[in-house]
């Protein structure tokens, strides 16, 4: 089944589409296209054939979309036509200034074709007669009279000799365009702008215009407007005062990337903040209808969020599977048989594929037909804690090394959160912080801690000038939060520092573990706490076990707030909106960069409704609590610059590579078993590449990159709209070069796509088992001699399982990742263009076949790396390979696989 760009279940309420409909209706029938140029010649004609290939809104899922399938019917059979014209791009015609037109042909037998119950491409052929003198089609204009919208999924024209074909671009939902010009749509022949051939020079600027909107209004859903806000919609403090949130973006405190403009009234109690969408439009809110999730990952979506007990990403802290199993939010775990018990065995289920329907002994093969065993009537029978969790991959071959210090170092390189640690460069570890009110800026870390955990023969000093000491330093992150944090009720939370040693063998050696709290007022003295490792063939020592649970969980929120969400969701939203209100379908940069926009803007819109969201799945199940997405702004403000987005710098800037001129790629890892760099860095050099190929291609020169007056456009307001609150900062490359150019380039691309897949697609895989990734921490580890201290002693496992993730918490966070991890079956990866005749350049489409072949290399690389035991932090104590920047994947819960885009 082939998929579209459908909204289903997204879509205004019932009263608006109606509104809509009746108006579109009554328009379509007495339609009011004007005459064209072309009507008629005194030359003579020639005769063009033309294919056009579009989706209804029919669709098994969404029940309206069956009524406004019949109304359109009726409005095609009463005169409401869907028609096309032809524009040429050589003639102009000397009243309008625009390219000639033909006569528009309308689709003559729309309501005969059969209506399917799934989504199905539908081709009509259309024939044109144009002057002979018309020149080269460049552009189309369709023209939709039905009340209801249809996906135009592509669009080609066959010249007389039937040996030329051109094609069109499109992919994109037409709306009623009764009150309006019709819908403009390209050929696949890109042109710089100043080589915009006459006859498309008028509508290329008219496109844009279109596009950008004036910046007022309620949106609704079948506008095509690309606008900024800021992140003023994340609480709804009229329904709940303690739902207000600052405001994200627009001033000097909490600095951030902007959002899609929505346009909704402010709230009541808070001017400032949006008011959410009107009741009868759940889980709506406005982005163009062509970010939209395709209807096939849709489906994937909708079906994966149920499996998983997560409808549409609206709870706000417990899962209803969490309720079917009577679980109480403060309940805790008892024991780790208690967790494992929560997975089906290893290989009864893979990803979301499969899913067993108590007593009837039939498995679902994939999650549409689970919807449709719904929509059909079948359920769900027995309890539902018999819906079992897939088997993480950190614990699916072993049970226990999870917990072993071995795999806690490992995963700072190849875990969930790769790109933290950083080298030591001098030593005591210090803060940049104000000491008056913060403490002592020198950590608690001596070198008499250090030394007694070196093998013989070290000591701190010679291992730091063998550049052999590393940090994961969280300290000046948290510090200003923690009193704020710990103010919450059920949670507890350090500022942590953590001190590893590369040892022979290229792994880490856990050195020591600093847990710091501020201060209770200025000019006091902070509380840190030094933890060492214990003997490894002593028993377990559980307060070290808790001294890494407090660490993962620093590490945890760092992740999902700052180096997923908001470096790789946050970053590149307002990139696509600058793409399409400056940069032309007709622009070349246009044309490679939007693979890496695909359903990222859908994505952040439901993340903005039910993950970060006051009160949302993060607020909820990580320790910072309501802190969450404000520290991500703080970090924005300290940390973010765009040059050092692409990974080659950030390796730099962390000190875990140098230049290198005769290394590969150019620089010497410090640590070279250090898989997120290494898989990484081919990645890079794939990918740049493919850019520097083609920025050759479409540029002559760097005075032609200089003269583009929309690049120039598009890189203005990405750094000072997009970015505002960081426009003066550092950091921003000039666009004054083709090499320029290409950095620009590759750091998007790199950022939506591989930055994104080490960040996202491991998640269930690590963090699918509480016990390996506590999200949220719950006690402070006790002081010796006290009567928490006396409690941990006597029963540390029960203390362990009151500090860290509640039952519920951890349900929450397994469910939404289970989600989160999956990848759909229409995915488009690195390598990959799922469009037919996206172009039809050959020296394009030659160095395209380069890139996706030094893509495929790459993958060769790495199951080469993976399959190399010598190479201890690939395999691990785990047996889980370090797989998330393979390219490819096939849909599901595979934990590997590099698509374009920010996707999901």
């Amino acid at each position: 089944m082939a998929s579209g760009n459908a909204q289903s279940g997204k879509e205004e309420s019932w009263l608006l589409g109606l509104e809509q409909c009746v108006e579109g209706f009554w328009s379509g029938i007495f339609p009011t296209h004007k005459a064209v140029a072309g009507d008629s010649t005194d030359c003579g004609t020639i005769e063009l054939k033309g294919t056009l290939t579009l989706r209804k809104r029919l669709l098994l899922l969404n029940l309206t979309d069956l009524g406004g399938d019949v109304i359109d019917d009726l409005s095609d059979v009463l005169g409401a036509k869907v028609s096309v014209e032809l524009v040429s791009s050589t003639s102009v015609d000397p009243k309008t200034r625009k390219g000639l037109q033909s006569p528009a042909v309308k689709i003559a037998n729309w309501s005969e074709v059969p209506d399917f119950p799934v989504e199905q491409d539908i081709k009509f052929d259309l024939t044109f007669h144009v002057a002979k003198d018309f020149g080269v089609v460049g552009a189309i204009i369709v023209h939709n009279g039905h009340p209801f919208e249809f996906l135009l999924v592509s669009f080609s024209l066959a010249l007389p000799d039937q040996s030329t074909v051109i094609h069109f671009r499109c992919n994109s939902w037409v709306y009623n365009t009764s009150h309006k010009p019709g819908r403009i749509f390209f050929s696949n022949q890109v042109y710089l702008p100043s080589q915009t051939p006459a006859g498309l020079v008028a509508l290329r600027a008219e496109e844009l215009n279109n596009l950008r909107g004036d910046g007022t209004g309620v949106r609704r859903v079948q506008d095509r407007i690309y606008d900024y806000a800021v992140y003023n919609d994340l609480g709804n403090p009229d329904h709940n005062p303690s739902y207000k949130r600052p405001i994200l973006g627009g001033s000097e405190e909490f600095p951030y990337p902007r959002r899609c403009r929505t346009g909704r009234p402010p709230t009541k109690t808070v001017p400032e903040s949006e008011s959410p969408p009107p009741p009868g439009i759940p889980q709506w809110t406005y982005i163009p209808r062509d970010e939209a999730f395709a209807q096939y990952k849709n489906d994937d979506f909708v079906a994966n969020t149920i499996i998983a007990g997560l409808e549409s990403l609206t709870s706000k802290a417990l899962m209803w599977l969490a309720a079917a199993m009577e679980i109480k939010e403060e309940v805790n775990f008892e024991n780790f048989e208690q967790i494992f018990k929560m997975y089906a065995p290893k290989g009864v289920i893979k990803g979301l594929e499969n899913l067993q329907l108590g007593g009837s002994n039939n498995i679902i093969t994939h999650p549409l037909k689970f919807i449709r065993s719904i929509f059909n009537g079948l359920e769900v029978e027995g309890d539902p804690s018999s819906m079992l969790y897939p088997l993480p991959g950190v614990v699916a071959e072993d049970e226990v090394s999870w917990s072993t210090d071995a795999e806690f170092t490992r995963e700072f390189v190849a875990g969930l959160n790769p790109m933290v640690i950083t080298r030591v460069t001098e030593f005591p570890l210090k803060s940049q912080m104000d000491p008056f009110q913060y403490g002592d800026p020198v950590s608690a870390i001596t070198a008499k801690h250090v030394n007694r955990q070196l093998p013989d023969g070290w000591n701190v000093y010679t291992a730091l000038a063998a550049k052999k000491l590393f940090v994961v330093d969280y300290h000046d992150t948290y510090m200003t939060y923690i009193n704020r944090i710990n103010a919450q009720p059920g949670v507890a939370f350090y500022a942590s520092r953590t001190l590893l040693f590369l040892t022979s063998d290229g792994t880490l050696q856990v050195l020591a573990i600093e847990l710091t709290l501020p201060p209770s007022a200025p000019g006091g003295a902070k509380n840190s706490r030094v933890f060492l490792p214990p003997d490894p063939d002593s028993t377990k020592n559980w307060v070290w076990e808790l001294a890494k649970a407090h660490v993962i969980s620093n590490d945890s929120a760092f992740h999902q707030v700052v180096n997923h969400f908001t470096r790789t969701h946050a970053v590149v939203e307002p990139i696509i909106i600058a793409t399409n209100r400056q940069l032309s379908a007709l622009h070349p940069i246009n044309l490679i960069l939007v693979p890496h926009f695909k359903n990222t803007m859908d994505i952040n819109s439901a993340a903005r409704q039910s993950l970060i969201n006051a009160g949302g799945i993060i607020e909820s199940s990580f320790t910072p609590g309501k802190y969450c997405l404000e520290l991500g702004a703080v970090v924005y403000k300290r940390d973010w610059r765009f040059d050092e987005q692409g990974l080659p710098t950030d390796l730099v800037k962390r000190g875990m590579a140098i230049p290198d001129s005769s290394a590969k790629h150019g620089l010497q890892l410090l640590l070279e078993d250090y898989p997120y760099a290494v898989d990484g860095l081919d990645l890079w050099a794939a990918i740049e590449t493919w850019y520097t190929d083609f920025v050759d291609i479409a540029y002559a020169n760097d005075a032609e990159v200089v003269r583009d007056l929309e690049l120039q456009s598009w890189w203005t307001e990405v750094r000072t709209v997009g970015h505002a609150d960081k426009k003066d900062a550092p950091g921003w490359p000039e666009l004054n070069s083709k090499k320029n150019l290409v950095q620009i380039c590759v750091t998007i691309a790199w950022v939506a796509s591989c930055h994104h897949a080490a960040v996202n697609f491991g998640q269930y895989q690590y963090a699918g088992f509480m016990p390996n990734h506590p999200t949220c921490m719950r006690r402070l580890i006790p002081e010796e001699n006290t009567m928490d201290w006396n409690d941990l002693q006597a029963h540390p496992k029960k203390f362990y399982f009151e500090t860290v993730s509640s039952q519920a918490q951890a349900i929450t966070v397994m469910t939404t990742i289970q989600i989160l991890s999956n990848h759909a079956y229409d995915e488009e990866y690195l390598g990959q263009r799922n469009e037919a005749n996206w172009t039809n350049d050959e020296k394009i489409l030659t160095a395209f076949k380069k890139y996706h072949t030094n893509i495929t290399k790459v993958d060769e690389l790495i199951k080469g790396r993976n399959a190399d035991k010598t190479l201890k932090n690939r395999y691990s104590p785990v047996q889980l390979e370090y797989e998330l920047l393979r390219p490819h994947s096939e849909g599901g819960l595979t934990g590997r696989g590099v698509p374009n885009s920010v996707s999901i």
